[in-house]
């Protein structure tokens, strides 16, 4: 950022690919809250249509904005692609949410009439996105809070601002006035302004549990704003006894280096147990040995592209050696395979020895092993963590991943899966410092609007009983 204008350039390139002035929050803040209320009054099916349009849209134009997230993010373009998708599904996905829900609902009330139930829209969202899913993530924000009646401010990461600004003109393109969904340019001082700025009545957050925590922190003394908060995980990936060795390594590299680690799911902690130890490492070393890093517009396709800068490359470098100065052992050194540019190959450590392992997400592609005796100590060794996202149990017996599930504190419990991929039609949130028990993907719609109960009788009926002097 400079002279009041924010540049993005590519992590996989160093080059510039986008510059853009600086937004001013008040003037935007003024300008949603002068068209949300008729934004809001417009009938529902035609709020669900301009975002049908706008799927359609992103759908026709895929190929471009999927050249865009790769080029500003360093995802490999085949990653890019399957982002546009979910960004293209989420439409059907969230009209299916709204309507269960948040939808109408009415009850007899024999003599007394009626009551009802209905959700009426917070006012402006503020929805403050992260870089790793560009599109995608704040898109599952955004597209609930639109079709519930608010107006949105969107405030992308400033290392992602040509995707953010590329989304909110698809919305425009669609029909959405354009200050019912509008893109702040900025850097956290502009996320602090939305933060902060009495005109806002909501924020969606999706980053750091760092930002997250100074987010809480800020509106705890304000009680009408409502607050969701997706943050990041220390996840762990547990593999117990079980006869697919090769398997369990394709879902434990999955788990921990797609996107090049930066995903809050990324499984950060493999817990194996001791017995299978030896057996398991030999298929998971060579396989993430043999994971290509490289341009994510490259042929043949990488599976990983760079970090996204190389700030956060010389950060993670400098965690995996303090981990091997801590007495970790290494397994697989973690490179810088281009000279001042952010390409990391994939890193794995045996922890086990080290003494008050530090509970913090390396958002990259560090993946610390922890062995253990058996499923309870690793059940133990799991819940060892402030965070709660996500967790997966690798073999076992349908018993052993009842265990699992009963005992692991995370709100995305999984078995013989990997700990990312979740599902746009599941609820998607943790506790601890993952979230604030709001979580979004299918539950979105639960943030975007409030409910109102009401007790309806079509004529004034009442008298007093008890009580009344003759």
């Amino acid at each position: 950022m400079t002279d009041n204008i924010l540049i993005s350039c590519a992590p996989a390139s160093g080059e510039e690919i986008w510059r853009g002035p600086i937004s001013d929050v008040d003037t935007a803040v003024s300008a949603a809250r002068r068209a949300w209320a008729a934004w809001a009054a417009l009938p529902l099916t035609s709020r669900i249509g301009m975002m049908r349009d706008f799927s359609n849209g992103v759908r026709r134009d895929a190929d471009t904005l999927a050249d865009l997230i790769a080029r500003e993010v360093g995802k490999p373009l085949w990653e890019a692609r399957a982002e546009v998708d979910a960004v293209v599904n989420k439409i059907d996905i969230s009209v299916q949410a709204y309507a269960e829900r948040t939808g109408k609902k009415k009850f007899d009330a024999g003599i007394n009439g009626s009551a009802a139930l209905r959700h009426k829209p917070h006012g402006v969202m503020a929805v403050l996105g992260p870089f790793n899913f560009p599109a995608h993530l704040p898109n599952g924000h955004i597209l609930p809070a639109l079709l519930a009646g608010n107006a949105v401010l969107f405030k992308p990461s400033e290392k992602a601002p040509a995707v953010g600004e590329a989304l909110v003109a698809a919305f425009h393109r669609a029909g959405v006035p354009e200050a019912v969904i509008q893109c702040i340019i900025g850097g956290p001082e502009e996320g602090k302004a939305l933060v902060a700025h009495p005109g806002i009545d909501g924020v969606l957050f999706t980053g750091s549990a760092n930002a997250g925590i100074a987010i809480n922190r800020k509106l705890a003394a304000n009680p009408g704003k409502i607050v969701a908060l997706e943050m990041g995980g220390n996840n762990p990936i547990v593999v117990i006894d079980t006869p697919k060795l090769a398997d369990a390594a394709a879902l434990i590299v999955q788990s921990a280096f797609a996107t090049a680690g930066q995903r809050c799911t990324s499984a950060r902690r493999l817990i194996v147990k001791e017995s299978i130890y030896d057996d398991l490492m030999a298929e998971v070393v060579p396989l993430a040995r043999k994971l290509m890093v490289g341009d994510p517009l490259g042929e043949p396709q990488p599976f990983m592209g760079p970090v996204i800068d190389n700030e956060t490359a010389d950060r993670l470098s400098e965690s995996f050696l303090a981990l091997l100065t801590a007495g970790g052992r290494v397994l697989l050194h973690m490179r810088r395979t281009v000279p001042d540019l952010p390409f990391l190959s994939p890193g794995i450590i045996d922890v086990t020895d080290v003494a008050d392992r530090p509970d913090i997400e390396l958002f990259g592609p560090i993946l610390q092993v922890i062995r253990v005796p058996d499923l309870d100590t690793a059940i133990a060794e799991a819940n060892n963590t402030r965070f709660g996202l996500s967790a997966s149990l690798i073999g076992g017996s349908p018993d052993d991943y009842g265990l699992f599930w009963a005992n692991i504190r995370a709100g995305i419990i999984n078995w013989n899966s990997p700990t990312n991929g979740a599902s746009s039609k599941a609820p998607f949130g943790g506790i601890g410092l993952s979230g604030n028990h709001r979580p979004a993907a299918y539950y979105a719609a639960d943030y975007c609007a409030y409910p109102v109960a009401s007790a309806e009788v079509d004529q004034p009926r009442a008298s007093i009983m008890v009580g009344l002097r003759p």
